[in-house]
């Protein structure tokens, strides 16, 4: 995917990620960065079950990977800075 694609997805998996674990606070920046970390994250577990070439931005396997991975990251970045505090 271009890199286009990749911050387009990141912004939704994001902001989809956000309102599944509850976080509403923060911004559009916030969203898109949880998103395409998600996304990384969500793609890298893809190619582990899946094997490579088989995501792109119109297959519905793919969102629900950088969603899932995307609530992955909100979680353990909940963790890391909630002990911060």
């Amino acid at each position: 995917m271009g890199i286009i694609a990749w911050i387009i997805m990141g912004l939704v998996a994001g902001t989809v990620a956000k309102m599944i674990m509850k976080e509403g606070n923060g911004s559009w920046l916030s969203s898109l960065l949880f998103g395409i970390v998600g996304a990384i994250v969500g793609g890298w577990i893809g190619d582990l079950l899946f094997g490579g070439g088989r995501l792109s931005l119109f297959n519905p396997i793919s969102w629900v990977l950088a969603i899932g991975g995307s609530c992955i990251v909100i979680w353990v970045a909940g963790r890391f800075l909630g002990a911060r505090r």
